[in-house]
């Protein structure tokens, strides 16, 4: 692996940048009242490997690839050199009607990986942005073939899709959508397939798969089969922590779709390009969609990029004279992003990082589910590179926490306590009390290692703050 040689150092500029952030950034998803010099502002300086710096000087192991993105890990000197060769050449053009090299090859590509018949390739310049595409799409689809009713979208309690309004409504988290209703209307949801959470079925994934897809069948009844447009899913679910379902769940759920005439849409905005092992996850999971969202991965976040890949049959109509999609955006398909897309995607095969993850999925599950005797650690889930922890206040009777407790768990004590012992993950409770572990790709096993060891110390404390 090809690195930036230059280990980072503290530097002046770094307390300069914290208070800089606190007068004048935005922070996404954060809390900005009260930062300054007495509650500073992290401030990441470097990144090397599997490995990030702050400006204090202090390494940290990424066990969360930045945001579910980084897969090929930090410093990657070819994907920087890439960027900066596209960036003299052509720095951009829209695909408003024009092509570039850059987009029109990596489109092709990205046929080629897509499983089934996905061969056309609508470039976002992020996943929000692909869901958001993907609703038109089936709307305006459903329109052509003289089904106008058919608008509607199923998606999974807890499921989170993204942050526009429109991908907001698929979204199944009630608390992100309160500040922002009223939404675009025509979101429903059913159960998700949380098996810790539904003991009646006593481990039996096979059974909660069923029941789980019986729910999409019947919101779809209930709702009327001539308005519902599309049913949602990730092929793990990320929102409630890692949420797996058996192979036959998604096989069912693509009968409910072709018997309903509703498009299937595998949301891969985290599982693609590798998280799983696969360029695409559903591959993993047996079922081809006729829509496939997907961003993060795709250029190891060395350049913004998102996409949305249809099927044959879903671009048919957009392929008969006189008919637009109006519908777009400024930055989506940009050259250099999608330059280092294509190199992204280059490094990969040179490096075999898809079977890397095959190889090293069961050992990283394997090294988590040795914090299962710790009395705060009620479930381990996830598959590939995509693992979540499970808190509970009571082992026993899993039961979660309240209110006041989250507030001193998730936002007061773990993200700095494990930030402060060298690691970076992502503490949640959108849903259930969960801890997210998505390392980069380049990961093994003395990563796994160091990140249990430092989450065994953390959680052993955070014991006594609820």
């Amino acid at each position: 692996m090809t690195t930036l040689d230059n280990s980072p150092t503290p530097t002046a500029t770094g307390s300069a940048a914290a208070e800089s952030a606190a007068r004048h950034l935005w922070m996404h998803f954060a809390r900005m009242g009260g930062r300054g010099q007495e509650n500073p502002i992290p401030v990441i300086t470097k990144g090397e490997g599997v490995h990030l710096w702050d400006d204090r000087g202090r390494r940290i192991l990424d066990g969360l690839s930045g945001l579910f993105v980084v897969q090929a890990g930090h410093g990657r000197r070819e994907l920087a050199e890439v960027a900066a060769k596209q960036a003299a050449e052509l720095a951009y053009f829209p695909v408003w009607g024009y092509a570039t090299p850059p987009a029109a090859e990596l489109a092709e590509r990205l046929a080629h990986l897509a499983p089934g018949d996905l061969n056309r390739v609508f470039f976002t310049t992020g996943g929000g942005e692909a869901v958001e595409s993907a609703w038109k799409v089936a709307k305006q689809y459903f329109k052509l073939v003289g089904k106008p009713l058919k608008h509607k979208v199923v998606s999974r309690a807890w499921a989170y899709h993204g942050t526009p309004h429109g991908a907001m409504a698929i979204t199944g988290l009630p608390a992100m959508k309160k500040d922002f209703e009223p939404l675009t209307p025509g979101g429903f949801r059913v159960p998700n397939t949380n098996l810790y959470r539904h003991p009646e079925f006593d481990g039996d994934v096979e059974a909660l798969g069923r029941w789980a897809a019986d729910r999409v069948e019947e919101a779809i009844l209930f709702e009327g089969p001539d308005t519902v447009a599309a049913v949602v899913l990730e092929p793990v679910q990320n929102s409630g922590g890692c949420l797996t379902a058996p192979p036959s769940y998604f096989a069912r759920v693509r009968e409910i779709c072709d018997q309903y005439d509703v498009l299937m849409v595998s949301d891969e905005v985290i599982c693609a390009f590798g998280r799983h092992g696969h360029t695409f996850a559903c591959e993993k999971f047996g079922y081809t969609p006729d829509l496939i969202t997907c961003a993060k991965g795709m250029t190891s976040g060395y350049g913004p990029l998102g996409a949305l890949i249809a099927s044959d049959r879903v671009m048919e109509p957009f392929l008969r004279p006189g008919v637009t999609f109006p519908h777009g955006y400024t930055w989506g398909g940009h050259p250099v992003s999608a330059a280092v897309a294509l190199a992204n995607l280059d490094l990969f095969e040179r490096e075999g990082l898809l079977q890397r993850v095959l190889d090293h999925e069961q050992a990283f599950g394997d090294t988590l589910r040795t914090l299962l005797d710790l009395p705060i650690v009620g479930d381990i889930r996830g598959d590939g590179y995509f693992w979540a922890i499970e808190l509970v206040k009571d082992k026993h009777t899993r039961e979660s926490f309240d209110t006041d407790e989250r507030e001193r768990l998730v936002r007061g004590f773990l993200p700095g306590a494990l930030f402060d012992a060298g690691l970076y993950c992502r503490p949640d409770d959108r849903g259930d009390v969960v801890v997210q572990l998505a390392p980069p790709l380049i990961s093994g096993q003395a990563e796994f290692d160091e990140m249990t060891a430092i989450l065994r110390q953390v959680l052993i404390d955070a014991t006594s703050v609820v």
